[in-house]
């Protein structure tokens, strides 16, 4: 064993992108990207998030042999590119689909020469909240140390560093030199300070820097806001990436060398040390942490973008009552996809007042979207002769005509019809089945009407 007391540094790099569920061979190209451009810096370690190669969650995608071997042959054969592209002699660290004896498993592939050089599976498999983990995977066991050019380096997935018992136990009595940790971790406000906190907690359990790899991007109701770091085994923060943005992240790092009994050894022709060029300006330090405002915006806009990109819509349509909901889903449309792919409708009855229906108006002209009127009152007239509603049954037939209308819009169109609801109504039931909950996307479900306001102060 060598002595533990000998340094090497290591130049490593956190790879955050936004990978897109079930789209295998997209999501290779963007990771054999990732490691031209760390190669470009000389970088001896690359991490990518959890999942990377399927996208993240998978769900019921996991059940499929097909999906599964697919996933695991684009593994090998990325391996096998890489090394008759000179980048062989790096490490590669990605979360995967893999199996065991026929059943899924959330695994990380580490890949070196050309090879499959090692395999980690995720033991901790959530199952509260959003994740349903549990039902689409099997559990790993026992922990994983491989020895990289002399450096021993650790890895986890996830909710594995989330529980005190287990991997994390165990891994600190086999103390590595660095620890590698890929995430799907989604978005919730203030989570940042969380992750912070628990990484520089496991860093100075374990006695190593941590370098913890999140992805971006918005998956169906879920987004993902990067805020990968690096954090030294003392627990203090050395770099880290800006949420909701692709970054690539490069530090060197100081590391012990043989500090433990490696589950396998790699030793590449690649020179480390110090003598290499400095980190590029712009891959390192610590971004500055966005105010709570700008946090849940950029969620909502991104979460909004790539539902629309990754589901291939081209345009939405929303109805534009005068109220703030529509005028706040309308700005974050407008800020995810330009003004262009954005259609606003006024549906104006008989009660609606001339104030709501000019400001609807300003707000689309201020906004710069296309914009029509469309008068509810005779359908709503024909509705009522044919079917003699009364009381609160006459009061919903007006949202149920507007709702038909905006789903024939996209039904002619096109557009993807946004919802208007926020959390406050939808909590309560202040909505009308098939009428103003209506649509394909609600961006603001998740946003309490006090924090509407607050939202629409901030972005004014």
């Amino acid at each position: 064993m060598l002595s533990s007391d000998s340094k090497v540094r290591l130049r490593i790099a956190s790879a955050q992108l936004n990978p897109v569920v079930g789209d295998i061979s997209g999501n290779t190209v963007m990771i054999r990207s990732a490691i031209e451009s760390a190669k470009a810096q000389d970088v001896d370690v690359i991490l990518f998030p959890e999942m990377i190669v399927t996208g993240y969650p998978v769900e019921d995608l996991a059940l499929r042999p097909a999906f599964r071997a697919a996933s695991k042959d684009a593994v090998k054969n990325l391996a096998s590119e890489l090394a008759e592209s000179g980048m062989g002699e790096m490490l590669v660290a990605l979360g995967y689909l893999d199996e065991v004896d026929g059943a899924p498993v959330n695994a990380l592939a580490i890949l070196s020469q050309g090879e499959v050089k090692a395999r980690y599976i995720k033991r901790h498999l959530p199952n509260y909240g959003v994740f349903d983990e549990f039902r689409n995977f099997v559990p790993g066991t026992g922990t994983l140390v491989v020895r990289f050019n002399g450096v021993d380096i650790g890895v986890a997935i996830c909710e594995d560093i989330w529980r005190d018992e287990g991997p994390m136990q165990e891994l600190a009595t086999r103390t590595p030199g660095l620890v590698l940790v890929p995430n799907g971790s989604p978005y919730e406000r203030s989570k940042d300070d969380l992750r912070l906190e628990l990484v520089q907690k496991r860093a100075r359990q374990i006695g190593a820097p941590i370098l913890y790899t999140n992805m971006f991007g918005g998956q169906d109701d879920l987004v993902f806001d990067g805020d990968s770091m690096v954090v030294k085994e003392n627990g203090e923060l050395i770099a880290r990436s800006p949420q909701f943005k692709e970054d690539l992240l490069i530090v060197d790092l100081d590391l012990s060398q043989g500090s433990s009994k490696p589950d396998i050894e790699i030793t590449t022709r690649k020179t480390v040390g110090e003598s290499r060029t400095p980190v590029s300006s712009g891959n390192h330090g610590i971004a500055r942490s966005l105010e709570e405002e700008a946090e849940i915006w950029s969620a909502l806009v991104l979460g909004l973008q790539d539902y629309v990109a990754k589901n291939g819509f081209e345009s939405v349509v929303l109805g534009l009552s005068g109220g703030i909901d529509s005028a706040v889903v309308a700005t974050i449309a407008v800020d995810a996809l330009g003004k262009e792919r954005v259609f606003g409708v006024s549906l104006p009855s008989k009660y609606s007042s001339g104030h709501s229906k000019s400001d609807a108006a300003e707000l689309a002209k201020n906004l710069g979207i296309d914009f029509r009127t469309i008068e509810i009152e005779p359908v709503v007239s024909g509705f009522l002769a044919a079917t003699k509603l009364e009381g609160l049954a006459e009061e919903n037939i007006q949202a149920r005509v507007r709702g038909s209308l905006l789903m024939g819009l996209s039904n002619q169109e096109g557009h993807l019809v946004l919802a208007t609801g926020n959390k406050s109504e939808l909590a309560v039931g202040y909505s009308t089945l098939y009428g103003d909950a209506v649509g394909g996307f609600a961006p603001i479900k998740d946003v309490f009407k006090v924090d509407v306001w607050r939202l629409a102060k901030w972005r004014n």
